[in-house]
């Protein structure tokens, strides 16, 4: 028999299963969260859960916010049961089960008004994010945001009815400067280089279409910590769900499945407090950026790295494509040869055991990630985890083989099709562009390149143009498996 999670049911679980040690009904909204999905869930919301479980800072509880109508089915799961997810950490040696309950409510996506009427609540403090990179308007050419993007320009024109998270968060804004009430912090947790600059951008950028001064009052009055998160965290399928009925006799609609390792450096700028996160494992520093260019260009580089080359020789799992040899000694070499030497120094950290550990962390067999996850949505991706490397690189006179085949594999897996002929489906937000500018490339791999918004200035070096061009033609020619096989033995 299986318990079907909720808070009436937490005793009936089985005892293998943690569940929150304190009183939930003791706890008070001090966060609303933008993008409630796995990753929210596997990291900011555990690490407030062990924060509770510590009997401290019962007042930065979590409700749930959204924008798209697609999140409202999550939102059906979570509430049907009592806003609890069960938390499932995994690797080859180690599996454990603990039910969460940061959060406390989830406001239906759409609800402007409801929304607003919370972002003004005095009681929330910190509005955070993990709308992805994609979520931002960033123009990947000039790598910072887009005010004429239409949704944004909709916004600025009725900000009143938002319909963006930043045209919202700037309501809620508004609301609490009218009324006396202290700003909120603006909290990002997405993997975007330097991403409380990046949020902040978006919302000031957007306050300036709307009113110079009210732009100017927010510059001066609310704070956009930077940070850096890390954990990975697959999508829930119904082999999770299976799992966890199996192996801990539980029902949870939505549960997570992730790995035990998690990692969360932050800025220590909070308009209105925060909670005591460090007790929790936080780890607070006066600069993040060289903690975040690490785990970018290595773990969210290395990603990529091995995405490309799997997905075209049809490896399911990410666990599966480093028990390639070629694969994940293409991922070795990449790394150490070309993506390592930009890395500055990071505080108390060595490169190569960070690297070492990253390769365990993608090697772990219990996690299911898999190698399409790795490979979405690429044209937002590859403009922040790949091309600026490939730039550095290229400023600094260094070779960038490696990563001219890193991008060859792209744009190859963008036509569609795998090196044995099964159909890719679409990957990307962009993927009917994608795939036929993937298959100009196959004759004119220039044009790959003269995707000014993904590669700027990269796409008109001449060194990067012929080793992509070499590159593509031989992952056309012999396949990925024997392009991997020259490169790695240098007659590439």
């Amino acid at each position: 028999m299986t318990v079907k999670l909720s808070l009436a049911t937490l005793d009936q679980l089985p005892a293998n299963v943690a569940r929150p040690n304190y009183d939930r009904a003791s706890l008070k909204a001090g966060i609303v969260h933008f993008g409630v999905g796995n990753f929210h869930r596997s990291h900011q919301a555990v690490y407030l859960d062990e924060l509770f479980g510590a009997e401290l800072d019962h007042d930065w509880a979590i409700v749930g916010a959204g924008v798209f109508d697609a999140e409202e089915a999550g939102r059906q799961k979570l509430m049907a049961q009592d806003w609890l997810t069960t938390v499932v950490e995994q690797d080859s040696g180690h599996m454990s089960a603990r039910v969460t309950g940061a959060m406390v409510d989830f406001i239906k996506p759409g609800d402007t008004a409801a929304i607003i009427d919370s972002l003004a609540d005095p009681s929330i403090r910190i509005v955070s994010l993990t709308i992805t990179e994609g979520g931002y308007f960033i123009d990947p050419a000039s790598g910072v945001f887009n005010p004429t993007h239409p949704q944004i320009t909709a916004d600025a024109e009725n900000i009143t009815a938002p319909k963006t998270v930043f045209g919202l968060i700037l309501a809620g804004l508004m609301r609490r400067r009218d009324e006396g009430t202290v700003p909120f912090t603006v909290m990002s947790c997405d993997n975007i280089p330097h991403n409380g600059r990046v949020a902040a951008d978006a919302v000031i950028g957007l306050a300036r279409l709307v009113d110079e001064t009210f732009a100017d009052w927010v510059s001066e009055h609310v704070t956009f910590p930077n940070s850096m998160v890390d954990r990975i965290t697959p999508a829930t399928t119904d082999r999770e769900r299976t799992m966890l009925t199996e192996q801990f006799g539980m029902e949870d609609s939505w549960p997570v499945f992730c790995e035990p390792f998690k990692q969360w450096v932050m800025e220590d700028r909070f308009t209105d407090g925060r909670p005591a996160l460090e007790k929790a494992g936080v780890q607070f520093v006066h600069e993040v950026a060289p903690f975040e260019l690490m785990k970018i260009r290595i773990l969210n580089g290395g990603h990529a790295t091995i995405a490309y080359p799997a997905g075209l020789m049809d490896i399911h799992f990410v666990h599966e494509a480093m028990q390639h040899p070629l694969v994940s000694a293409f991922l070795a070499k990449l790394e150490r040869e070309e993506i390592m030497p930009t890395v500055p120094p990071v505080p108390d950290v060595v490169l190569e055991d960070y690297c070492q550990l990253i390769e365990r962390r993608f090697s772990n067999p219990k996690i299911g990630d898999t190698v399409r996850r790795l490979c979405l949505d690429g044209s937002n991706r590859q403009p922040k985890f790949i091309i600026p490397t490939i730039a550095d690189r290229l400023k600094a006179g260094a070779g960038i083989s490696g990563l001219a085949l890193e991008s060859a594999f792209w744009c190859r897996y963008c036509f569609g099709v795998t090196d044995s002929g099964a159909v890719i489906e679409p990957n990307d937000p962009n993927w009917h562009r994608m795939q036929a500018t993937a298959k100009m490339a196959k004759a004119t791999p220039q044009a790959w390149l003269e995707m000014e918004d993904i590669y700027g200035d990269v796409g008109r070096s001449p060194d990067f143009a012929q080793a992509f061009a070499h590159n593509l033609d031989t992952v056309w020619k012999v396949g990925a498996k024997e392009t991997l096989t020259r490169y790695l033995d240098g007659t590439l």
